[in-house]
């Protein structure tokens, strides 16, 4: 391992969403990956972080998109309209309806089908989810967890989907088939994917949390929508750093999965340098049972809280009594109503946790691991 070897995350101003570039390398070459493109609003700030990027190198070695959330979304289906591409992806990792269903057509519901159909128009055929052969990208129900070393040297350990949860996938998709989207209206699909679930937001505390066992036992609110169960989640690994990228995975998935692989690694917990947060810190997604399982300093945040109010206050509570790493570091990317009570001096003393914010709201939050 050389000393100038980097990875890097940045977190591009997404709003509620999620859009973040991943950067691999040395002094002599970088490498990338892609992992989701956030709401439409989103693809202002992608598009001039890609054009940022030097004219003879945008090559993506992997692009990711998680799951079939508009949050996740709607910035790679515009990103896709291109042609030509404005980058060069090597791989493009996601599960789309032929990927669900044994013999399926290439379209599936509402948020998938236009994807799909701009995917296998833009991609030649050993480009989609070309690591897995063409197959679904899904942890086995048995065996070693799938791992992939991308060009350069970044080892990939998937946590996520698995079976189950793209069967739970598979029946919310075969039931949220509408009207047909017509390839090559993008005013159409934006729309349809413009329609987003309701969420009622959980009732949280700032403060002090004298009865933090029980509070915390009953906010657990799991997280069970079939989208937000299917997400490719993953631990990316490079030079001795690491971060777990958790989409808007289950917790217990997640925590299935990683004890699967300390069992393979014959290590008690693991170790890493960053955890992006599943799910932009909603309660749901997170528990004691999985903060056991990581010793981590830092957890970072993707949202501005502008729909639904994430990230949770519970969550971030969570955080900061159970992390095996104290004190931890919550990494905000929007200073906005739902993050900025965490900046409070008084209270980061008090709870013994640190907070930071992207110093530049309107360019990505650049993370040095």
């Amino acid at each position: 391992m050389t000393t100038d070897q980097f990875l890097r995350v940045e977190m591009l101003p997404a709003l509620y969403g999620d859009c973040l570039l991943v950067e691999y390398g040395d002094s002599a070459r970088s490498r990338r990956l892609l992992i989701d493109g956030g709401p439409i609003a989103t693809y202002l700030h992608l598009e001039a972080r890609l054009n940022a990027l030097p004219a003879g190198d945008r090559r993506f070695e992997l692009v990711v998109i998680s799951h079939v959330d508009c949050d996740h979304v709607e910035g790679i289906v515009r990103l896709l309209a291109n042609q030509p591409l404005p980058i060069r992806v090597i791989d493009l990792w996601f599960n789309g309806w032929r990927h669900l269903v044994a013999g399926g057509h290439l379209l599936g519901g509402q948020q998938g089908e236009f994807l799909s159909a701009l995917i296998v128009r833009r991609f030649e055929q050993g480009q989609w989810n070309g690591a897995f052969a063409g197959q679904a990208v899904v942890v086995p129900e048995q065996g070693p967890l799938p791992e992939q070393t991308l060009a350069g040297g970044l080892r990939l350990t998937l946590l996520s989907p698995t079976p189950t949860t793209l069967d739970t996938m598979r029946e919310a998709w075969q039931a949220d088939l509408g009207a047909a989207i017509v390839p090559g209206d993008l005013d159409a699909a934006w729309r349809r994917l413009a329609q987003r679930k309701a969420y009622l937001p959980g009732q949280g505390l700032l403060g002090t949390t004298p009865e933090l066992d029980t509070l915390l036992e009953r906010q657990l609110k799991v997280d069970r929508a079939a989208a937000n169960g299917s997400s490719i989640a993953f631990l990316a690994e490079f030079a001795g750093k690491s971060c777990l990228f958790l989409a808007d995975a289950h917790h217990q998935v997640i925590g299935e999965s990683i004890k699967r692989l300390l069992r393979q690694r014959r290590q008690p917990l693991l170790r890493v340098d960053a955890v992006k947060l599943a799910h932009h810190g909603s309660a749901g997604n997170i528990s004691d049972e999985l903060l056991a399982l990581i010793d981590c300093p830092r957890f970072l945040i993707s949202t501005n809280g502008s729909r639904f109010r994430h990230p949770d206050a519970e969550a971030m509570q969570r955080i900061i009594a159970r992390s095996l790493h104290q004190p931890p570091t919550l990494c905000f990317n929007y200073d906005s109503k739902t993050t900025r009570p965490w900046a409070s001096a008084e209270l980061q003393k008090q709870l013994n946790y640190r907070a930071e914010y992207n110093p530049r709201p309107d360019a990505p939050y650049l993370v040095e691991l």
